[in-house]
């Protein structure tokens, strides 16, 4: 079976980093985009002249699809989810897919409330370097995992989201912070550093730091920039046996914005260049670690496999709820200078 599926937004989001996974998994069918500007009418004719356009959510379910995915301005994805949800349709959301952890335990409540799936778009679980560190994880090799450094600079302050709604922390950090949470376990307490710029349309976070200590006891350090000229990624991660260190590129998202698409040919797609593998250090010495196969179409291969089948999803709302607990800990920690024990399902 094949599902269908409906995209609203078409923004960079949607454009780049929805429909060309969409489009790739063998599972599913992209059916219509909610594209309500002319500039995102104009996109969607160029890329796919058969795709319906269509200039509200009613009109993409009135298509007959099985599931929407919400890649719109995070202050309007809350109601464009409860809306999908009151329709009967599966809904994947763009992170953050709430703008407070309490008000996404909302929307989980809303779904499991009416027995739908609700989903939130964490696609760089799926990031080269990310899989790789988890197969070597998995492996044992690195014994039982202490500590993990992940830093990620880009210089591209004008891709930020301005005003205090907007930022990098819930942008940016909802991608690391859930990348820490899916390495190294649940969260027990978080201490952080906001850094913040002033735009036109108000102060916008633009950088941070975050420690995370995790129920385990290990702990992540996680940094991030925007406006600092510098372009960096960098995972170290330490355990009882030995370090991994990596510093992949994005793949993925250079290649189709070289113009590659991920249908062309899925086999080879985002591996990283054997120049980049992470190194590994251990009593037995230091080896070069192959890279694993990063692919966001997994994600909708999962999704239609749970739409169709049954089943949480790949990213079930529910953990996206505790990426957004530490994420609302990072912004009391900042400005009340002190560590914020977490309460609820993460601790």
């Amino acid at each position: 079976m094949t599902i269908r599926i409906g995209l609203v937004g078409y923004g960079t989001g949607g454009r780049w980093f929805h429909a060309p996974y969409i489009r790739a998994s063998r599972n599913c069918e992209l059916v219509g985009v909610v594209a309500r500007s002319q500039a995102s009418k104009d996109a969607v004719r160029q890329d796919d002249p058969t795709l319906t356009a269509v200039d509200s959510l009613a009109e993409l379910i009135a298509l007959g699809v099985d599931a929407v995915v919400i890649s719109t301005p995070p202050e309007t994805r809350q109601a464009l989810v409860l809306e999908a949800l009151d329709a009967g349709v599966a809904v994947v959301a763009d992170k953050p897919f709430a703008p407070s952890a309490d008000k996404a335990q909302e929307l989980v409540d809303a779904a499991r409330s009416r027995g739908l799936l609700l989903n939130v778009f964490h696609n760089r679980r799926q990031d080269a370097d990310l899989v790789t560190a988890r197969t070597l994880r998995d492996s044992g090799r690195l014994g039982e995992l202490r500590g993990l450094d992940l830093r990620l600079d880009l210089d591209a302050p004008d891709t930020l989201e301005p005003g205090p709604g907007g930022g990098l922390l819930r942008d940016l950090g909802s991608h690391v912070v859930d990348q820490a949470l899916v390495l190294m376990g649940p969260a027990r307490a978080v201490t952080a550093q906001l850094g913040s710029i002033e735009l036109p349309e108000g102060v916008t976070n633009a950088r941070f730091a975050i420690e995370i200590e995790h129920v385990s006891g290990a702990f992540s350090r996680i940094s991030a920039s925007k406006v600092d000229h510098l372009v960096s990624r960098e995972m170290r991660l330490y355990g009882t046996l030995g370090s991994y260190v990596s510093d992949y590129a994005d793949v993925q998202v250079l290649a189709v914005f070289d113009g590659h698409m991920p249908a062309d040919n899925r086999e080879t797609w985002g591996i990283e260049a054997e120049e980049r593998w992470g190194v590994l250090r251990t009593d037995a010495g230091v080896e070069k670690v192959p890279s694993e196969r990063g692919d966001y179409t997994r994600f909708y291969d999962e999704l239609a496999e749970a739409v169709e089948h049954g089943g949480p999803g790949p990213v079930p709302a529910e953990q996206g709820v505790e990426v957004l607990r530490v994420l609302d800990a990072v912004v009391v920690s900042d400005s009340q200078a002190r560590t914020v024990v977490l309460t609820g399902p993460t601790a």
